[in-house]
């Protein structure tokens, strides 16, 4: 694992460290895994722990984008063909199932499988047999499966997108990557690790987050997770080697991902972590209040850019700053 991804993998919060504890003890098994989590998470990563923590590690580990393959393709790409299977198919394929013999097959974004291959990936997964295209005979492979999804499978298995008998033989043990989000106590040990790391690589003095950015770190949502951090902490060494970054630069790059499409998010998310219903309920004109309060201190007072962050038009924010006696 290269040092980079290594950081990925670092964590002390109590849910990570429940997901890696788990991770080690099945990694020894053959048991297929099923791996959720929002992207970003390290989805893939966790995948490769787990074939490099297991009797297979010397075996390939393939991995497959479930989501990258056209349906009139995912067939031969998987279970591969014979020649003249099929008009273009000029050579013998072996396909990706055959290609982990011996090691770790990963399905990432296994939910965007077509539903006319997940029969065929059901057999395969229940007796260990592989037929290509045109040949009569199957062949049987030994490998290992770990999928992973950023989906809700039950959900698509309810909407009928997704195969209920398939949904239970990939999830055999299954995994719970938490987002960053819920991981608040991690963000500046990863953050400092990230800045350290690249520091290292660009050859530069290695920044430093002030108290105040390193507050805003812990307490923003995170929609693209690890990913947008270490994005995040790349840039910072990048353009500001040595320099001390308080938190108006760390808003002011986390805002400039969201209008750029680097990630998406909405204004909730975007004003604070994610709203949890308390068990009491809640006031809907306190609530109202601290988001225009939120939006201002976000904006440093511009009404303008505040109305814009809550959807709203700067006379009804005006009207609603008045309403709630804000300045």
């Amino acid at each position: 694992m290269n040092p980079d991804t290594q950081i990925e993998m670092m964590g002390s919060s109590p849910t990570f460290v429940s997901v890696l504890r788990a991770s080690r003890l099945v990694a020894a098994t053959g048991a297929t895994v099923l791996i959720q989590g929002e992207s970003g998470v390290g989805k893939e990563l966790l995948a490769r722990a787990i074939h490099d923590a297991s009797p297979r590690s010397k075996g390939p580990f393939v991995p497959v984008n479930c989501a990258a393959l056209s349906e009139s393709l995912v067939e031969s790409e998987l279970f591969g063909h014979t020649k003249g299977a099929f008009t273009g198919a000029l050579n013998e394929r072996a396909g990706r199932i055959a290609a982990a013999h011996g090691g770790t097959l990963f399905l990432d974004e296994v939910g965007d499988m077509p539903l006319s291959i997940q029969a065929k990936m059901l057999r395969f997964l229940e007796n260990g047999e592989c037929q290509p295209l045109g040949q009569e005979q199957p062949r049987k492979v030994n490998v290992r499966v770990v999928a992973a999804t950023n989906r809700d499978l039950s959900a698509l298995v309810l909407a009928n997108r997704f195969r209920q008998d398939l949904f239970y033989r990939l999830q055999v043990v299954p995994l719970m990557l938490p987002p960053l989000r819920e991981r608040g106590q991690d963000v500046e040990l990863l953050t400092r690790a990230f800045l350290a790391f690249f520091s290292t690589r660009h050859g530069v003095s290695c920044p430093v987050f002030a108290r105040g950015a390193q507050e805003v770190l812990r307490h923003y949502s995170w929609p693209g997770n690890i990913r947008e951090l270490r994005n995040l902490c790349e840039r910072a060494v990048i353009f500001h080697p040595g320099q001390s970054l308080d938190e108006t630069f760390v808003q002011g790059q986390l805002n400039a991902q969201i209008s750029s499409g680097q990630v998406s998010m909405s204004n909730a998310e975007l004003l604070t972590p994610a709203l949890a219903l308390p068990n009491g309920g809640i006031s809907l004109d306190t609530l109202e209040r601290d988001m225009i309060r939120a939006a201002l201190e976000r904006t440093q007072g511009n009404r303008t850019h505040a109305a814009r962050l809550l959807d709203v038009s700067r006379d009804t924010l005006l009207y609603r700053m008045k309403k709630h006696a804000l300045r």
